[in-house]
């Protein structure tokens, strides 16, 4: 057995904080979703606030995090299998803000709409995972897969219920501080239940060709922060524009 997991803290930390601004981001996204005034509006605010939540504060956390841990053994991430677990994300939170968001606000959506993206959640996290290629076969610990699963689904519905709960900048700090300790459990947990085993040196084929480099992690997290920043500062530009022409 390898279980050889140490983490660069940085990158920890860092991971928590894309975590926390995306889920910050969105929640100030997701405020549009019930006052849209037309089908397309209201598609284009899930989708906003979707892409916040997926790919901000839950797959850039979960790839940074990934980074952060040293395997001993040097690791490649396979392209699709990455891009297929970000487009994997970003539509379970479109499609938990679409259930929950549509209509008339109810308990029943809240959790299907909540399960909808917690699975979504826990299927981009596992398929991450096996687009890591090293020279080691992994096997898992399914009492902590289903732990995990857990995890995902429950702060799931409690991102939702925030998302059209919270009003003032205060508590949606609050909420974002939350739901990035409930990301990061979700990924953590999902991490603990990983075991790997050296194989002998024998790499996947396309191992070479994989996603890597030292800095990977810290441009991740560079450009998806001032992507972020830059979606805040547009819809805050916007809600001031909305409030003048409201007066």
């Amino acid at each position: 057995m390898h279980d050889h997991q140490n983490y660069n803290w940085l990158l920890v930390a860092l991971s928590y904080v894309v975590s926390v601004l995306g889920s910050f981001t969105a929640l100030q996204l997701a405020v549009m979703i019930p006052v849209a005034q037309t089908g397309k509006q209201r598609t284009a605010a899930v989708l906003a606030a979707g892409a916040a939540m997926g790919i901000g504060a839950i797959w850039a956390m979960h790839f940074i995090a990934m980074l952060a841990c040293d395997m001993g053994m040097q690791v490649t991430y396979d392209l699709p299998r990455t891009a297929l677990s970000a487009v994997i994300a970003f539509a379970a939170c479109s499609a938990g803000l679409w259930v929950a968001g549509t209509g008339v606000f109810s308990g029943a959506k809240l959790v299907l709409g909540g399960v909808c993206m917690g699975l979504g959640v826990a299927g981009m996290h596992y398929l991450g995972m096996a687009a890591m290629m090293m020279a080691g076969d992994m096997s898992y610990d399914m009492d902590l897969v289903a732990a995990s699963i857990a995890i995902a689904v429950i702060a799931s519905i409690a991102a939702l219920w925030l998302a059209f709960h919270m009003r003032g900048p205060a508590q949606m700090i609050g909420s974002a501080l939350v739901m990035g300790v409930a990301v990061c459990g979700m990924h953590y947990t999902g991490m603990a239940a990983m075991h790997m085993e050296d194989n002998g040196g024998q790499v996947p084929e396309n191992f070479a060709h994989g996603l890597q480099g030292g800095n990977l992690g810290m441009t991740i997290f560079g450009v998806v922060v001032a992507l972020l920043v830059i979606v805040l500062a547009v819809n805050h530009l916007r809600q001031r524009r909305r409030a003048a022409i409201s007066i």
